[in-house]
């Protein structure tokens, strides 16, 4: 007698329908935290951390934002390969990273600065650059940009 053993593979397919033709395009860290702070609510904004990622073309249009986390009110924890796995699955081929301060206070922390880094050197490997990253306050127009400061 004699068994026949059939294993089907997956079939994966492909497609891409990008709806950018109206999104913003990116060339400073005002209209990075212009398009990101529609993203953080008012009510929650001094109250508990959130992570959320923009992801651009290489015209730096704007492909999607994604909310990453959300955390409490001293942190929120950051997983780097969903991160970059949004940022494969849209094609682009930037990232601009930011999250809230609930304390207001602006100064990134050693461990934002590390986390930054961290994701930087992961996007490197494949050719995707972190163009900055955007720690928001908790006032209208509060804001401080790794990019301009020279972090990046």
């Amino acid at each position: 007698m004699k068994i026949e053993t059939h294993q089907k593979v997956a079939e994966i397919e492909v497609s891409y329908r990008p709806s950018i033709s109206n999104k913003p395009i990116i060339k400073t860290s005002l209209d990075s935290y212009t398009e990101l702070i529609n993203f953080y609510s008012s009510e929650t904004i001094s109250l508990q951390e959130k992570f959320i990622a923009m992801y651009v073309n290489r015209c730096n249009r704007v492909i999607g934002v994604y909310e990453l986390s959300k955390g409490g009110i001293t942190g929120t924890v950051v997983d780097i390969r969903l991160l970059l796995s949004v940022a494969l699955k849209t094609v682009a081929t930037s990232i601009i990273l930011s999250h809230n301060h609930p304390s207001g206070n602006l100064k990134p922390s050693k461990q934002d600065i590390d986390l930054t880094q961290k994701i930087k050197a992961a996007a490197d490997l494949m050719d995707i650059k972190v163009i900055d990253h955007i720690i928001l306050g908790t006032n209208e127009f509060s804001y401080y940009s790794f990019a301009d400061e020279g972090i990046m």
